[in-house]
């Protein structure tokens, strides 16, 4: 009599199809392609310049000629809000890449020398809080004077710190884990162990908290050209329109409605896209999908 056959077994969903199922990550990662069309677009073409001045369709309410309307100085909605996309995404990457570099190098270096190492950099994290972007950027303008540059550099200052404390916590865990103990039975340094193994095992961490840096560096970015330490005329900014639009709220109160929506909607798909990737690449939530 012949044995049974077994029966099959089916090997786990791969990340392309548990990521299809995942509403959180579908929805923060449409929201962020559009961000991220919208400004690849504006290299290309807008409906009209965003530098235009015309006074004399200065207000328009949204028309086919232009599509939001016009501004206090007749320039085009429109083209505001998908040029002002690249001003939000180049702060954005580069403030997110400043902490991110910066702060991993020190998170590492803490986990893996520990003592007052560890103590000393953990310390100076603690301090880094007592000045966030607005106010480091407020302090930069007083020496240096407002612009771009400045956020992009105390945005990137106020995310180190916050790398740095999660690239510790997360290598702590991994330098505990049997793999890293039996390499360092095997003579490896410190520093081979956190290159070959610890990195790599906090990568998806790290990309997590780099999805949710990006969006607090839009609201940054928002809020200093708002004050106008940010970015400067004649380069557009969502928070530089919304500036404008202070003044006009009762007259053309869309002026504020265009450009706070695509601040809103830029964050929450980042926010959105941050929390589907932390599950999807977490393997205990993965695991109960």
């Amino acid at each position: 009599m012949s044995s049974p056959l077994p029966a099959p077994t089916h090997a786990p969903p791969g990340f392309a199809s548990r990521a299809r199922r995942h509403p959180s990550f579908v929805l923060g990662a449409a929201l962020t392609a559009m961000l991220i069309l919208a400004a690849g677009l504006s290299f290309a073409w807008t409906p009209w310049s965003p530098y235009e001045v015309d006074m004399a369709a200065k207000l328009q309410a949204p028309s086919a000629l232009h599509w939001l309307g016009t501004d206090t100085f007749g320039r085009d909605v429109a083209s505001l809000l998908l040029v002002g996309a690249r001003s939000s995404i180049a702060v954005g990457v580069i403030a997110v890449g400043i902490g991110m570099g910066l702060g991993t190098c020190l998170g590492l270096l803490a986990s893996a020398r520990r003592g007052w190492t560890e103590e000393l950099i953990m310390r100076f994290a603690d301090f880094s809080y007592a000045f966030p972007a607005i106010l480091s950027a407020i302090m930069l303008t007083a020496v240096f004077g407002a612009g771009m540059v400045n956020a992009i550099v105390a945005i990137g200052i106020f995310n180190i710190p916050t790398f740095a404390r999660v690239t510790r916590a997360s290598a702590n865990a991994v330098w505990s884990r049997e793999f890293v103990l039996a390499a360092r039975s095997c003579g490896r340094s410190p520093w081979q162990i956190t290159r070959d193994h610890v990195l790599p095992n906090i990568l998806s961490v790290l990309v997590v908290q780099a999805t949710i840096q990006f969006a607090i560096a839009i609201l940054a970015e928002a809020a200093l050209s708002y004050l106008g330490l940010g970015t400067q005329p004649p380069q557009p900014s969502w928070g530089r329109m919304l500036s404008e639009a202070q003044t006009m709220l009762f007259q053309a109160p869309l002026l504020a409605v265009f450009p706070g929506l695509a601040i809103a909607l830029a964050v929450l798909g980042l926010n959105l896209l941050g929390d589907g990737l932390r599950d999807l690449l977490d393997p205990r939530l993965a695991r109960k999908r």
